[in-house]
């Protein structure tokens, strides 16, 4: 069925406490969004954000950030007063995530709503329980990774003193019962997390938007995962990655993208019949109605750099488990809906194993007038496409369309003007009608950012690769989501056909 969606990470949405988060304001939202006649709501991975406030650099690839916990629900269920959620709420931009901000203050305002919570019994409530042994399998080696890392003043668990660094059992069981406090809040934030969120997509499910959740490939290394399960990775025996993540020099990067990411031991996956991996998609499944998986081409192939390498340009490409993962996890889990993300540099490989596990590509816009590409360009061009892929303007990864035109090549420019039939020396802004162009075209669902339909620049771009400082920060305000802007979008969605009702 044609249909189409917004993409918005949760912490780019309005709200007064400095990120968005699970708050009145998502659920307004989500009213906007089926006023503009939408059928998804795309967000970016959910996960606790770590150095850099990646979202894809996470502690954990099953819990949730805290940061998304929302005061004014604590605050209506007794746990925070109104003078505290207005001490949280003070002096934050309305346009920009401070997250130094929320590292220093968040945990505190948290610990506050967890004592009364606990003062209250709060921790005998079957729904608490019911969530803790659910939850278990990852829940409890979270808590205690967190806790232990806190403990540690923040340090990664490579630099910890080696017998927790090894896990060994005798100082693991110490470190439980000495931090049982530290252990009782992170269970008690988890579950915040966990009842917030399903209550904002029971939401959103009720009004016909659907959730495509993200995923990323890999884990950070400095992570409960990796620190949990080190026979899952390419570690050596002292627990070091032997080689790491990234992608080869391309026409964007001469040196190419070193991600630092451990790489999975796949054979060790396979022998144990791929059970991490499908307890982590059966997690993402409960959480969302859409997965995306980032960087698909991995399981084809995966890049792996020597680590310790100054940059990308040593890496070689290692055979990944191919359709055995994918049959593996449709066997335990059955049919379920994803989308590939299948970007950039495609083998036969890749596209054979998209094809065969029967899931849509992605196809971007942005990438359909690269000159430095013009054979691989043409496979973005609305023309060129079949129904089964998923159409985006951009991703949270490139500039916004606006951004963007301004900066692609003036020979560029007259590509794109040539492909909307526009005069030659149209300036009037374009990006409304490269929305249309994609909403046209044949794919079957079309993922628009909300920037793009709103027309802004790159200081609204959400990331740029490889760089640090000043990335997931932009966040939309409440003013701009406008009903007229909802009826316009609307009748862009009724007449590409890809209005719900």
């Amino acid at each position: 069925m044609r249909a189409s969606g917004i993409l918005l990470p949760v912490s780019s949405l309005p709200g007064p406490y400095g990120i968005g988060g699970f708050s009145r304001t998502a659920r307004a939202f989500v009213d906007w969004l089926a006023a503009a006649g939408q059928s998804f709501w795309q967000i970016l991975p959910l996960g606790p954000t770590g150095y850099g406030d990646s979202p894809y650099q996470s502690f954990s690839t099953f819990a949730g950030n805290p940061y998304f916990i929302d005061p004014d629900t604590l605050a209506a269920e007794g746990l925070l007063t109104d003078e505290e959620c207005r001490a949280a709420a003070a002096g934050n931009a309305p346009d920009a995530v401070d997250y130094g901000r929320l590292y220093r203050e968040r945990e505190s305002l948290l610990r506050s709503a967890f004592a009364r919570w606990q003062a209250a019994g709060g921790s005998s409530s079957g729904t608490y329980r019911a969530f803790v042994d659910r939850s278990a399998s990852w829940l409890e080696d979270y808590a205690l990774f967190t806790a232990i890392k806190s403990a540690q003043g923040g340090a990664p668990w490579d630099l910890w003193p080696d017998d927790l660094r090894l896990r060994q059992p005798e100082a693991v069981a110490q470190a439980r019962e000495q931090l049982a406090g530290v252990l009782d809040f992170q269970r008690f934030v988890q579950y915040q997390f966990d009842r917030q969120w399903h209550s904002l997509k029971a939401y959103a499910n009720a009004r016909g938007i659907r959730i495509i959740g993200d995923i990323p490939i890999y884990v950070a290394f400095d992570s409960a995962d990796t620190w949990a399960s080190p026979e899952l990775f390419q570690l050596d025996g002292d627990r070091h990655p032997t080689g790491v993540a990234g992608v080869p020099p391309d026409g964007f990067s001469a040196t190419g993208q070193l991600w630092g990411n451990p790489l999975y031991d796949w054979p060790i996956h396979k022998a144990d019949g791929y059970r991490w991996w499908i307890a982590r998609m059966a997690a993402s499944f409960a959480r969302y109605d859409v997965v995306r998986i980032d960087h698909f081409r991995g399981f084809d192939e995966y890049f792996c750099v020597p680590a310790g390498a100054p940059d990308a340009r040593d890496g070689v490409w290692r055979p990944g488990p191919g359709k055995d993962l994918f049959d593996a996890l449709r066997a335990a889990l059955g049919e379920r809906p994803v989308i590939a993300e299948d970007l950039g540099y495609l083998t036969d490989g890749v596209r054979q194993l998209v094809t065969d596990c029967g899931f849509p590509g992605m196809k971007v816009l942005e990438f359909a007038f690269d000159s430095r590409d013009s054979s691989g360009a043409a496979n973005y061009l609305p023309h060129n496409y079949t129904a089964d892929c998923v159409v985006y303007t951009g991703t949270h990864d490139n500039e916004t369309v606006t951004g963007w035109y301004q900066n692609i090549l003036p020979e560029e420019q007259q590509a794109v003007r040539r492909y909307l039939h526009r005069a030659p020396d149209a300036v009037e802004p374009l990006y409304w009608d490269f929305a249309c162009m994609a909403m046209a075209s044949v794919a079957r669902w079309c993922i628009i950012p909300l920037q793009d339909w709103l027309g802004l620049d790159n200081r609204a771009r959400i990331n740029h690769p490889s760089t640090l400082g000043g990335n997931w920060r932009w966040r939309v305000t409440a003013d701009v989501l406008t009903s007229r802007l909802a009826a316009r979008i609307r009748t862009v969605t009724e007449t590409y056909g890809r209005c719900p009702d």
